[in-house]
């Protein structure tokens, strides 16, 4: 119990300091703001920042981890029958019926567009975070397929994943940045959503099924 307090302690200060740390980027730009000012407006020391965030980037992009290996899991937990490309479809769908900012779809996401468009540090870390969910994606594929480790099947097809993600991401990023209406943009990425997984389908979409569950208590 003692433990479990410990850790939830952590964990909401480390979202307050995130908290704080985003609204002063937001209002007065990334780059214009230090690690230290954030430290004073959170009531805490510079070392504690950066025990809880490596790098000045991790204070914007907090949710770095759960992002590079978002798509890896998708295709780890997909459904019996279900391939790769299937199951990513399924999951962005699901993200625009419900919480797409997993997917970057959402009323906030033209605001931490614009603080990234004007700091190259950021732009850069996003260049990582994308790099590095491919990566993750590329080795789930090689696991779950059983690939021989100089395969490049799995780095191609996660190759085409990621960029059919990152291109409708900003797509409606910046189509929000030039003041639409977040529905009207949600419907129209339905429709470039289905021809990006089509496109996708017809070249890769056999690739990395899982085998049907034919056990007796399967569905």
């Amino acid at each position: 119990m003692e433990e479990g307090l410990r850790e939830r302690k952590k964990r909401e200060t480390r979202q307050r300091i995130s908290d704080i740390a985003t609204g002063l980027f937001l209002a007065h730009g990334f780059d214009k703001v230090t690690v230290a000012e954030v430290a004073r407006a959170a009531d805490v020391s510079v070392n504690t920042v950066f025990n809880y965030f490596p790098a000045k980037e991790d204070l914007f992009l907090d949710r770095t981890e759960e992002l590079q290996g978002l798509l890896a899991q998708v295709v780890l937990r997909r459904r019996p029958g279900e391939s790769a490309i299937e199951a990513v479809r399924r999951d962005f769908f699901a993200a625009l019926d419900a919480d797409g900012w997993r997917y970057g779809v959402d009323e906030g996401t033209d605001t931490f567009a614009r603080v990234i468009r004007e700091s190259p540090s950021l732009q850069a870390r996003l260049r990582e975070l994308e790099y590095r969910r491919e990566e993750r994606l590329a080795r789930a594929l090689a696991e779950e397929t059983g690939g021989d480790p100089d395969d490049m099947r799995p780095w191609l097809v996660s190759a085409q994943i990621c960029a059919a993600v990152r291109t409708l991401t900003r797509h409606f990023a910046v189509r929000r940045m030039a003041g639409e209406d977040t529905r009207v943009i949600i419907a129209d990425l339905r429709t470039y959503a289905e021809m990006a997984f089509g496109l996708l389908e017809r070249g890769v979409g056999d690739y990395c099924v899982r085998p049907a569950d034919t056990s007796p208590g399967g569905p």
